[in-house]
């Protein structure tokens, strides 16, 4: 039994059991990834995958049982290398951080550029997607460190932390007649214009979905978007009232746009960092981690890490 027999197990479920995405994440030939794959079957003495001819369609029972064994040994042999290069030099390697739009475009910035100062040889991957993306990517090894809104609480694989919590704003150009009302905004307000909002599963947008349900009001969302700075161009446009997060919002830099304050319409959101349970983290991604929220420290982080032996 050796790495690449367990990688590509581990790569055929993450590619859907297509083997030439495999032998292309894996950078060698089909059939080299065919022969590991049978080799390791064979040591075993058990089929790992069900077949339909030549081609993999799922996995055995005995393939379910042995999947989680092969992702722990070959995230442990991860761990080794990171520890390994720790004490090599402590302020020089690579630190990958998954997360949404939001976080990435207004949350992160200064913190990364601060990082980037004190540690200016570690190379530093930005990843954006989905909060169901982000977590995909800790789950599968892909990034260390994964900031969002929604989802990664759910995710039993993940240990995620509390960051800070936030709210919505209402934007509208200039001159809407929102941006006159001296009335507190209400819901049945919003719900007499178009609305532009995030989709579905982004940045809160439950909360918002959850507050118009519970007044018995059915809003007009005439589009969604993942990214802020998409919603607040279409809402230059006039072409509806927008709901972002109050962090997107920038009286100094969005001169078009008014803004309008919604904490009182929409329940507080909290968005999380996460790490993938079991995982080895460098000295510089706990260093990161605290200059983005200062009350996970170190000690904080590894308590909430110390059950990764458990597993």
């Amino acid at each position: 039994m050796n790495f690449q027999q367990l990688k590509a197990l581990r790569e055929a479920v993450r590619c859907n059991f297509n083997l030439t995405e495999v032998s292309e994440s894996l950078h060698t030939s089909q059939p080299g990834v065919s022969r590991q794959i049978r080799e390791l079957e064979d040591e075993l003495g058990v089929e790992i995958f069900v077949r339909s001819g030549k081609r993999l369609t799922g996995l055995t029972p005995p393939g379910e049982a042995i999947l989680p064994l092969a992702e722990k040994i070959l995230q442990y042999a991860d761990n080794i290398r990171y520890a390994g290069a720790e004490f090599v030099d402590s302020k020089k390697g690579e630190l990958t951080i998954a997360a949404t739009h939001s976080q990435a475009r207004y949350a992160l910035p200064q913190v990364i550029k601060e990082f980037r100062k004190q540690y200016p040889s570690v190379s530093l991957n930005l990843h954006q997607g989905s909060p169901r993306q982000v977590a995909d990517m800790l789950l599968q090894g892909e990034a260390d460190l994964g900031v969002a809104t929604e989802v990664l609480a759910n995710c039993a694989g993940l240990v995620n932390l509390p960051c800070y919590r936030w709210s919505h704003a209402v934007i509208v150009p200039a001159h809407h007649p929102l941006a006159a009302q001296q009335a507190p905004l209400s819901l049945e307000d919003l719900a007499r214009h178009p609305i532009i909002t995030y989709g579905q599963g982004y940045t809160g947008r439950s909360h918002i979905d959850e507050a118009f349900a519970r007044a018995g009001i059915k809003p007009d969302i005439i589009m969604t978007a993942m990214d802020a700075d998409v919603i607040k161009t279409y809402v230059e446009l006039e072409m509806g009232v927008g709901i972002v997060a109050s962090i997107a919002w920038d009286g100094e830099r969005d001169t078009r746009l008014h803004g309008i304050d919604a904490r009182h319409l929409f329940e507080v959101n909290l968005t999380r960092l996460a790490m993938r349970r079991g995982a080895w983290l460098r000295g510089y991604a706990y260093h990161l981690i605290e200059m983005f929220v200062p009350t996970l420290t170190r000690d904080v982080v590894e308590a909430a890490m110390g059950s990764r032996d458990e597993d």
